[in-house]
């Protein structure tokens, strides 16, 4: 190799570097909503950039699109073995929380698909209509790019981002509380669940509340779902003398209000509620350590 050659490479790689660099928020923003982990989305955002490297990037006339469709079929196949995983993992299995208050939508130009529990939703879809519901939804990518990025006709593009509106929209509810009334609904239920004030619980939780515990087998936790106002109240009655020990604080993650438990310097729990005006109607806890170790520990 000469010296010149030596110095395009050296040019072509820095220019490669940069254009992936530009990019890369979006790119994670788009593996983390597909994959619902941030340990899984940096992994793979990291595999598309050994394949940009490799790639012969003179043949790439948009590099954003190229890799956003690199990330996203990645993405598409890691699902499809994540299910696999999923049914032998022990409880419940919920999301991996993420910090977003440096960066409330994760490199996107919508906050869509980021709350903890539309991301526990998105579980229920296949790993196409995920794909095609996230480009749309959170970053806005038109039916005909859709359509190349997941390898079907605009038509079935559709359809499947559809399908998934309707899906998801047969859960949600129209009477959510925004992030404000949230954190106020937040507030007061940690409270009574600090004291195990089973009254006060009770008055703060829908009749079909339903707590989920997320310990992976790598910390106490419930393995089946807890159902009911009454039992869930007097499920976090039976624990509160001993689970509260150490500083709970109130962070964003996910772009919402939500709680994490400090205890010696690290946090060993973080809860998330899903709420409408009639009360709490899903508590969502990980507990699982290696869901727990990228949130920063509040100061």
């Amino acid at each position: 190799m000469t010296d010149r050659d030596a110095i395009d490479s050296t040019d072509d790689l820095a220019e490669a570097t940069a254009v992936f660099s530009a990019v890369r928020p979006r790119l994670f923003g788009l593996a983390y909503r597909m994959l619902g982990t941030v340990a899984a989305a940096d992994d793979l955002v990291q595999e598309a950039w050994i394949r940009w490297q490799t790639y012969d990037r003179s043949t790439v006339r948009e590099p954003a699109a190229f890799l956003a469709t690199t990330v996203t079929r990645l993405a598409i196949n890691e699902l499809q073995s994540a299910r696999v995983r999923r049914e032998t993992y022990i409880g419940p299995w919920l999301p991996e929380p993420v910090d977003t208050s440096a960066d409330p939508t994760l490199g996107a130009e919508r906050g869509e698909a980021l709350e903890f529990a539309v991301l526990t939703l998105l579980e229920k879809l296949t790993p196409t209509e995920r794909a095609a519901y996230v480009l749309r939804e959170a970053f806005d990518y038109p039916y005909p790019q859709i359509a190349h990025i997941i390898q079907a006709s605009e038509a079935s593009a559709r359809q499947l981002v559809s399908r998934a509106r309707k899906h998801l929209a047969g859960e949600r509810h129209v009477r959510e509380v925004d992030n404000r009334e949230k954190r106020r609904m937040l507030e007061a239920f940690l409270t009574a669940a600090q004291s195990g004030d089973m009254v006060e619980l009770e008055k703060l939780f829908t009749a079909d509340i339903v707590s989920y515990s997320d310990g992976g087998g790598l910390a106490r936790a419930s393995r089946i779902p807890v159902r009911t106002r009454e039992v869930v109240a007097k499920y976090l009655h039976a624990f509160a003398n001993r689970f509260w020990e150490g500083a709970v604080h109130i962070v964003e993650a996910n772009g919402e209000p939500a709680a994490v438990l400090v205890r010696d310097g690290a946090i060993v729990a973080y809860v998330s509620i899903d709420a409408i005006v009639d009360g709490i109607r899903r508590l969502q806890w990980v507990l699982n350590p290696e869901k727990l170790e990228r949130l920063p520990v509040p100061a």
